[in-house]
Order: structure tokens, then C-alpha cells, then sequence
């Protein structure tokens, strides 16, 4: 019985030799356990550590970086005779694997007179190697430098490690350099080399670049890995170029030397479901269970993500089943997963039988709450919602959001007030802007104005920092209740509170601005955003040439259309419709239609835009034109709703074309386009009057 220095009794058999003691270690399935039965070892006098015995327990230790920290010094303290050097090489890997480049190269330097032997090129090349992973470019440069003073001949693990600290700084062009270095030099590049530059180049999206280097790599006779094949694959997927990442899937199927691994199912999964493939996803699923390929979390995860965002609730239960079925454990992740999809398909009580399942498997955190909370209230289960909340123990900035939102969203806001202001009570959480301006929102719509300043200033005595998004509700709030003035203060206010109006607040103000009338002050508001460098949008033009042609400034809304159009940006759908309904209005219908028939050019017009042109040639009598137009909604293949036949309906009836009229009717009624109680008065009233 002896104590080692953790004051723990640890039990030895009183002739031990290193070899015994190797095989004591050995049997010791924890490593810190491991350490102490060492630790006990070697304080007994006389007792010296063979080779064996330190290269084990540097191991073991080195598997725990907190055991690495804690005990290495230790270990190294007791070597007492020569060692080879892979004994110091797993202290040194293992410093360089958890970013301790110093503690590497103190061991580095001490090889000699610790360990007893000199460092190889294998030491040289983790040494480098730690430099690299800890981002110490001009060390490891340094470094390499270092190894012909050293009398030590780079090998290819050197070139490696160096292509390391290329792909790191983005010298791509070098590091092709170094390849064709190397082969000129008689090194021979291996598929590290390779997959290194073919690695760095996906990640940085130049998927031509990684695609010659992978040809190259095939020419010169080095079989490109399934590594390579994942890197580029996954790099088109997050380029969103689907065609080519499904072309080099092919590739890798018809690849007699490589197979897909777990990871390249994976990858295209994830890549397909982001890319909305769904059913192609699902193919590649079925694929790896045809080939046998073992599934692992991932793979289960990124289905039921992506099918359950796409809705499809039975791809994803069927996912999800299947993985139940194989022993795979569901994480908290796929959970997550799985619940949200439940939720968004309002399936509240196959939510709430996951919610009890994932309770007993511990596979719950705070995102799962606010998936749920969400999903309750967005199916209008508020007192489940509240209940839920209230037996909550813990949450963060995004659960105060989401509750405070949906009890706004169903119209509890006394109740989301409450909340709010006994907001940061479960472990001190600091409430987000998210939640305060949902609240800040919700009053305003319900008029209690006073009341959303004051939120406000709940927020900053929080030291929560205003942004333009709680300002915007703010102003919209104030503006819509005919509070123009006070609306105009609170955006003069928020430059010296850190937050400066946006376009949105400036447009939020024009529009409230022109519809009562104070033009003036509108157009002060375009020329104050023009000198702060906000650049005005489509909907500040839109909102302009809306309210010039309400008050029936037509010539200037036109003059400020054709300024829009000279100053670059692509006019909108919504906007081009606007221009052409106010011109119709107004009798300048020719006007009008040189708009339509550029948006015809450009085929961006809509039902509206040929009902609204059809509509303004009917008002000035000219039928023929309309009927023109009518024939221009099937010719862009497009089908009339109520409003056109409506339209048509009233055109042919105020010139006297009645029996026309209810020919139209008969083929509405052909091409199920139910008449509305407008159809019915506009021939009603014909037959009438």
C-alpha cells in the first residue's frame, strides 16, 4: 500500500518491475487512475521507469488535455534513462495537437539531456506543425529554416506541414508552386499534400482551381482519397452549384478505387437539403441503406432538418422512425429537428409525446424549449404555451422573445408586459432587443403609445442598446396614430443614442409625411438621406410617386420617375404597377402603355399590370385597346381571375355591348371563375339602366 500525490492509497506488489508495472497500467481503464498508479511507481526508491512504461503513460495522458497539463510535467520529472525518441514525439504531438507551441518547444530543446536522444526529422516536423496549428506563420517559417542549420533533410511530412501554413495564408498560387517544387525536387507529393491545397482551395470557393489541382493530382499517378472527393463536392454544395457537386458524386461512383464514405453521404444530404432537393436527398438516403453504409447522427439529422423545413412532416417521421429502428440514439439536435417540423404541421400532441420523450432521454436544452414555446403559440395553444413557461427553470434572450412575441401575436399583451418587465428573474438573463420590440410593436397597434415609450426606457436602463429596428416600430407606431411630430423627434433622437435612422425610418416618415399632405417636408427627408449617404430604395421612390399622384402632381411624380430610372436601380413589379395605375387614373393611358409594353419586353408583367392597363383604356372608351389587351393575358400565359372578367364585364357594358358581356360570362363560367356580387351588380345595373 502506498500514497501517491494526490493522497489517494493506491495498491502495489512490493517487487515491482517496470515490466509488471507496464502491465498494471495497461489493465487500467482510466487514465488518471493510470497516472497514479505511475506517480506511486516511480516514488519508491530505486524504482526507474523503463521506455515502455513512460511511452504508455504519455499516451494515456495525452488523450486528456487537462491531464496533459496537469501531469506531464510529472512524467517527464521521473525519466531516468535514455528514451527513444517516440517518447518525447507523444508529449511533442500531443502540445502540438492542443496549441501549446511553447511547451513543445521546451520539450524540443530538452531532448537531448531529458530524454537522451536527439530530435529527428519526425520531431522537426511536429515542432512545425505546432507553430501552424497554433496560426504562428512566421515561427513555422522560421522554423523550416532552421532545418538545414540543423543538418536535417526536409521529407515529404515537412512539405506538408509548410502546404499548411501556404493554404492557412491563402497563397494558393504558391502552393501549387510547391507541388510542382516538389516534383521537380524528387519528392513525391502524396494525397496529404494534395488534399491540403484541394481543401484550402474549396473552402476559399474557387472550385476551378480545386478541380485542376484533383486532374493534376490523377495525371501525375496519385490516387485522389474520398477525402478529396468530400472537399470538393461539399464546396460546389456551398457555392450553390448542385450540378456540379451531383457531377462529381458521379464521378466518385464510377471512382473503382475510392468508395463514399459515411461523411460523403453526409455531405450530400446536407447539400441537397439546403439546396431544397429534397426528394433527391432522399434518394442518396436510400442508396446508403441499400449499400449497407453505416448512418450516423449527422446523416439522420440534416434529413429530418431539412425535409421538416421543407414540410414534408412524413419524409421526416419517416427519417426519423427509421433511425429509432437501427439503435441510433437521437441527439438533442435531431430532436430539435424533429419537433420543429411537428410544430410547424401543427401536430401539437405528437409534439407534446416527443417533448415527454426527449425529457426521459435528457435530450433536452433551451433551444428545444423555445422550438416548442414557438410552435405552441403559433398554433394558438397559449395556455399551454404559458403553462410550459411558467415550469421553466432556465432560458435565455431568445426564449423572452419568443414568449413575449406570442403572447403579443394572440393578443395576451398585458401579459407579455408582465413578462417583460420580470424579465432576467431565471439566471439573470439579459432580455434582447427581439422581445422589446415585439412588445414595443404590440402597444403601439393597440394605440398605448405612452406605454411603448415607456418599454423603451426599460430598455436602456437595462443597458440593453437601442437599435434601428426597435426605433422603426417605434416610428411606425407614432405614425400611424397621426403623431407625426413626435415621430419625426424620435428619429432626430436616435443618432445621439448610437443608432442612426435607416432607409426603412426614412421611409416610414415620407409615407406618413405625403399622405398628409406636407410634401415639403418629404422632400427634405430625401435630401437629408441622400447627404447622410442612405441611399433611397425602391419603396422610397415608390412611396414618393404614390403620394405625388394622390394629391395629382402628376408631372412631377413623372419627372421623379424618370430621375429613378436615370440613377441605375431596376424598377420593381410594384412599382411599375403603381406608375401605370396612377397614369390610368389620371387619363394618360398612352403614358400607361409605353410602361406595359416594356414590361411585356422584359416579361415581368403581371395579371395586375394587364388588368390595370385594360381597365384604364375601357375608362377613355377604347375598346378595341382593351380588347387587345385581353388578348395579351392569354398571349403571355396568364389566366384571368374575377377582376379581369370583372373589368371586361363593365368596359363592354358601359358601351352598350351587353350581349358581349355576357358572353364573357359564359366563358368565366367555363373556366370556373365564379362571378362575384361585383359581377352581378355591374350587369345587373346594365340591363337596368
Amino acid at each position: 500500500m502506498q500514497t501517491d500525490s494526490g493522497g489517494d492509497m493506491v495498491e502495489l506488489p512490493r517487487s515491482l518491475s517496470p515490466h509488471a508495472l507496464l502491465r498494471l497500467l495497461k489493465a487500467e481503464k482510466s487514465p488518471l487512475s493510470a497516472f497514479h498508479l505511475f506517480d506511486a511507481a516511480t516514488r519508491r526508491p530505486g524504482f526507474t521507469p523503463s521506455p515502455a512504461v513512460l511511452h504508455h503513460i504519455l499516451r494515456r495522458v495525452a488523450a486528456d488535455p487537462a491531464l496533459l497539463l496537469a501531469h506531464a510535467p510529472r512524467i517527464v520529472s521521473a525519466v531516468r534513462c535514455p528514451c527513444p525518441e517516440d517518447v518525447p514525439l507523444t508529449l511533442l504531438k500531443a502540445y502540438a495537437k492542443t496549441r501549446m507551441p511553447d511547451q513543445a518547444l521546451h520539450v524540443f530543446q530538452t531532448m537531448p539531456h531529458v530524454f537522451g536522444c536527439s530530435p529527428g526529422v519526425r520531431s522537426f516536423n511536429t515542432l512545425l506543425n505546432a507553430f501552424v496549428e497554433s496560426n504562428q506563420w512566421p515561427r513555422a517559417e522560421s522554423f523550416f529554416k532552421y532545418f538545414e542549420a540543423a543538418r536535417v533533410s526536409p521529407n515529404v511530412e515537412s512539405y506538408n506541414v509548410l502546404m499548411k501554413v501556404v493554404c492557412k495564408k491563402r497563397e494558393f498560387q504558391k502552393g501549387r508552386e510547391l507541388l510542382t517544387w516538389m516534383w521537380g525536387a524528387g519528392l513525391t507529393p502524396d494525397k496529404i499534400t494534395h488534399s491540403t491545397l484541394i481543401g484550402g482551395v474549396a473552402r476559399s470557393g474557387d472550385l476551378g482551381f480545386a478541380l485542376e489541382v484533383f486532374d493534376e493530382m490523377r495525371e501525375r499517378g496519385v490516387e485522389p482519397d474520398v477525402v478529396c472527393y468530400n472537399m470538393i463536392i461539399d464546396g460546389f454544395f456551398k457555392t450553390g452549384d448542385f450540378v456540379k457537386a451531383r457531377e462529381m458524386w458521379e464521378r466518385l461512383l464510377r471512382d473503382k478505387s475510392v468508395f463514399p464514405s459515411v461523411v460523403s453521404y453526409n455531405v450530400m444530404i446536407s447539400g441537397l437539403c439546403r439546396c431544397g432537393m429534397f426528394s433527391e436527398g432522399l434518394e442518396i438516403w436510400e442508396r446508403m441503406k441499400m449499400n449497407e453504409s453505416k448512418h450516423d447522427l449527422f446523416t439522420y439529422s440534416s434529413l429530418i432538418h431539412g425535409l421538416s423545413e421543407a414540410g414534408n412532416l412524413g419524409g421526416a417521421r419517416r427519417v426519423y422512425e427509421e433511425m429509432v429502428r437501427r439503435g441510433v440514439r437521437p441527439d438533442v439536435v435531431t430532436c430539435n429537428a424533429m419537433l420543429n417540423g411537428l410544430c410547424k404541421a401543427g401536430e401539437v400532441e405528437e409534439c407534446f409525446e416527443l417533448w415527454e420523450e426527449m425529457g426521459k432521454r435528457g435530450s433536452r436544452n433551451v433551444r428545444s424549449c423555445n422550438i416548442f414555446l414557438k410552435g405552441l403559440f403559433e398554433n394558438g395553444k397559449v395556455d399551454e404555451a404559458v403553462s410550459l413557461w411558467d415550469g421553466l427553470s432556465e432560458a435565455d434572450a431568445a426564449t423572452y422573445g419568443v414568449v413575449v412575441h406570442g403572447l403579443c401575436r394572440n393578443g395576451y399583451v398585458n401579459r407579455a408586459l408582465q413578462v417583460l418587465e420580470e424579465g432576467g428573474c431565471r439566471g439573470g438573463v439579459d432580455v434582447d432587443a427581439f422581445a422589446y420590440s415585439a412588445m414595443i410593436n404590440a402597444l403601439c397597434k393597440e394605440g398605448r403609445l405612452d406605454e411603448a415609450g415607456g418599454v423603451v426606457e426599460l430598455m436602456n436602463k437595462r443597458g440593453c442598446k437601442l437599435n434601428a429596428r426597435v426605433c422603426n416600430v417605434l416610428i411606425d407606431g407614432f405614425v400611424k396614430h397621426s403623431k407625426l411630430d413626435t415621430a419625426i423627434q424620435i428619429s432626430r433622437d436616435m443618432s445621439s443614442k448610437g443608432c442612426s435612422p435607416t432607409v426603412v425610418s426614412y421611409n416610414i416618415l415620407i409615407n406618413g409625411l405625403l399622405k398628409v399632405g406636407r410634401f415639403r417636408e418629404a422632400c427634405d427627408f430625401v435630401n437629408e438621406m441622400l447627404e447622410k449617404g442612405c441611399k433611397p430604395d425602391i419603396i422610397t421612390y415608390s412611396t414618393l410617386i404614390n403620394g405625388l399622384y394622390e394629391s395629382e402632381m402628376i408631372d412631377t411624380a413623372l419627372r421623379l420617375w424618370h430621375q429613378f430610372l436615370d440613377a441605375g436601380p431596376k424598377p420593381d413589379i410594384t412599382m411599375y404597377n403603381i406608375v401605370i395605375h396612377r397614369l390610368c387614373s389620371s387619363g394618360k393611358v398612352d403614358d400607361a402603355m409605353q410602361l406595359y409594353s416594356t414590361m411585356r419586353q422584359r416579361k415581368c408583367a403581371n395579371l395586375v399590370t394587364h388588368n390595370t392597363v385594360m381597365e384604364g383604356f375601357y375608362k377613355i372608351g377604347n375598346c378595341e385597346m382593351a380588347s387587345k389587351i385581353w388578348a395579351y393575358i392569354s398571349e403571355d400565359e396568364l389566366q384571368p381571375d374575377s377582376i379581369s372578367y370583372n373589368i371586361i364585364l363593365k368596359g363592354l357594358c358601359s358601351c352598350g355591348r351587353v350581349t358581349d358581356a355576357i358572353e364573357y360570362l359564359d366563358d368565366a363560367l367555363v373556366r370556373c371563375v365564379l362571378p362575384t356580387v361585383v359581377t352581378w351588380n355591374i350587369l345587373v345595373r346594365a340591363v337596368i339602366f
